[in-house]
């Protein structure tokens, strides 16, 4: 698709809200603390209507990753952790669309000047209701949302560039045609990707920015996902794309929009940081400015020209809304509402009418919770009753039966690890020889919960909940690795560009290790602790892993498990999940939550 340089409000397909882009007829309301009046012009009369104020405080509405979410996430996913005054935390549970939509409508109640913008991954890895139909429910619930811009994300990119493509400007999938019968209109809002181009060309796939206006104020936006997206997506979701640096990219259309007279600007960036504590409402500028977040965004912020008023951020599922010194040392806002629908940001941006600037020292930002006390949505719940009826015949068919919850949660879950051991016995009916099975972290994208979430009783797992955990249709692939190149594995977890953000991969039970993290690098595994069905690894011995095809690709930071060789490839891998649990479980023999003492941390 090609880019528009100078992308206009007009260009929004089907956009039926038009106040954003035309002058409403309701008196402006002054802003607060900094509000001045503009000096009284010579010529006017005392029937003249008053001029508006310098400063008009724009909301900026926020959230991030919210792939597919449109019910409320369950388990751990669904709640957020926060932070009470005398120090101690509590849970909320939080998310699912009908009460997001109800937040957001409630928080525009009385700013005439709203935008709602969000940080990328709004589909991809998302559970049935919206996987099972190629993320259409989720593009047709952010319309209902009224959703302005989005940056994409690395998910965007899990049916490659084509299908981005199809769900920005919409049309009936290719291979499964339309659903009910109704052509898909696409997204009313653009999805920016600035960095993100066509190896041929050169030029952006989708328009870059994007600039938002009401009367005389306007503010641009400038989309970018991380630059590492082709590291952590399958080959086939990016190829034939190059994806260029996040600050390079920013910085120059920042002077590009600064060129037609737009000085007020926002960066929605699909990469984030790591703040200290995972309470939402944690303060991550205590001690200073930034001082509790690390991570790739803070490098990103302090690099990021000046001319960026704000950085909405995602990527790490995190929460936090904090400022990072920019270049000339100015404190910016710097956010991000974790995931999944569970929170959003309200963020003041004070436009100074006589700069077309964003004073910020009087931005304010803060994070809330969609909890799940308020009144829902009634056009959500439509909307995920239609979708619910068409994927039931599907989703609830019974895959396998649980004895107690299998959380996602820890360096090594209970989820990854049956998800492993799922992957070694399919793998061995694949070919007996298989000896292990690996599963990447990133690939588990929830748990099981032992509760029934429809009518299908305690215990019951269903389809819909089995898509939910694994909804890649990643294949189960087959590969000889020496005993040398899998301990090269399990080191390339702590090293390389995993140094930083260690992605510990889910070892099938047969397999065992040391993990010593007050080490550093490829030495926090203790590589004469790694055993394989009690006996040490040899190093010169071949061994057949079994893994999914996107770390068959090499992955994640696993160079070296794209190197196997004797490939062989199997069925996808929510599909060996199921075989095994059919298998080996039953509504009289439920399968317990694996035992998480694969892998003996020292902290």
């Amino acid at each position: 698709m090609p880019a528009t340089s100078q992308p206009q409000p007009s260009d929004r397909r089907g956009r039926r809200r038009t106040y954003r882009l035309v002058a409403a007829s309701a008196v402006l309301a002054t802003a607060g603390a900094l509000a001045a009046a503009l000096p009284a012009d010579a010529h006017e009369g005392k029937h003249s209507k008053p001029r508006p104020s310098r400063y008009q405080d724009v909301q900026l509405l926020s959230f991030n990753d919210l792939h597919g979410n449109l019910e409320p996430p369950s388990g751990s996913s669904g709640r957020v952790t926060e932070l009470q005054p005398d120090g101690t935390t509590k849970t909320i549970d939080a998310g699912g669309v009908e009460y997001l939509a109800t937040h957001l409508r409630e928080a525009r109640k009385g700013n005439a000047y709203s935008i709602t913008a969000a940080g990328g991954d709004m589909v991809g890895a998302s559970p049935l209701i919206s996987g099972l139909f190629h993320d259409e429910p989720t593009i047709e619930a952010l319309n209902k949302l009224d959703l302005d811009v989005t940056s994409v994300g690395n998910h965007e990119f899990d049916e490659g560039a084509k299908e981005l493509g199809r769900l920005q400007n919409g049309g009936c999938h290719p291979t499964d045609g339309c659903y009910n019968g109704k052509k898909f209109r696409g997204a009313d809002f653009p999805y920016l990707a600035a960095n993100v181009l066509n190896e041929k060309s050169g030029k952006p796939i989708l328009k870059p920015y994007w600039v938002w206006k009401k009367k005389d104020v306007k503010i641009g936006f400038i989309g970018v996902t991380l630059e590492d997206t082709p590291g952590v997506v399958s080959a086939e979701g990016v190829r034939g794309l190059k994806f260029k640096d996040e600050v390079e990219t920013i910085n120059k259309y920042a002077k590009v929009l600064q060129k037609q007279g737009v000085k007020s600007i926002v960066a929605l960036i699909h990469e984030g940081g790591l703040p200290a504590s995972g309470s939402y409402n944690y303060n991550c500028d205590s001690p200073g400015a930034g001082a509790g977040i690390s991570g790739p965004i803070v490098d990103i912020a302090k690099n990021v020209t000046p001319a960026v008023d704000a950085l909405v951020t995602g990527h790490t599922h995190a929460a936090y809304a904090c400022t990072i010194p920019d270049p000339s040392g100015k404190p910016r806002t710097v956010t991000s509402a974790a995931s999944f629908g569970r929170l959003y940001t309200d963020t003041t941006l004070t436009y100074d009418r006589y700069t077309g600037d964003i004073a910020r020292t009087a931005v304010k930002s803060a994070n809330h919770v969609v909890t799940r006390t308020v009144a829902k949505a009634p056009d959500m719940t439509e909307l995920i009753t239609r979708w619910n009826t068409l994927a039931a015949p599907i989703g609830n068919r019974a895959i396998g039966y649980i004895s107690a919850d299998v959380p996602s949660t820890g360096t090594e879950s209970p989820m990854g690890d049956l998800i492993a051991d799922a992957q070694l016995w399919y793998g061995k009916k694949l070919d007996a020889d298989t000896d292990l099975a690996l599963m990447n972290p990133g690939g588990v994208r929830a748990g099981l919960t032992y509760a029934a979430k429809g009518a299908e009783g305690d215990g019951v797992v269903t389809y819909a909940e089995g898509f939910t955990v694994q909804p890649f249709s990643n294949t189960v692939n087959l590969q000889n690795f020496t005993g040398a190149q899998l301990i090269q594995v399990l080191k390339e977890q702590v090293s390389g560009t995993n140094t930083s953000a260690p992605k510990i991969l889910q070892p099938s039970a047969n397999l065992t290790y040391t993990l010593d993290m007050t080490k550093t690098g490829a030495d926090r595994v203790v590589a004469d602790s790694v055993k394989l069905n009690g006996a040490a690894v040899d190093p010169a011995a071949t061994y057949r892993v079994a893994t999914n095809s996107f770390l068959a690709g090499g992955g994640d930071g696993f160079p070296t498990l794209g190197q196997g060789t004797n490939d062989l490839v199997g069925a996808d891998d929510l599909s060996a999940l199921e075989q095994y649990l059919l298998a080996n479980s039953s509504a009289a023999g439920p399968i317990a939550p694996p035992a998480t003492n694969r892998i003996t941390i020292v902290k």
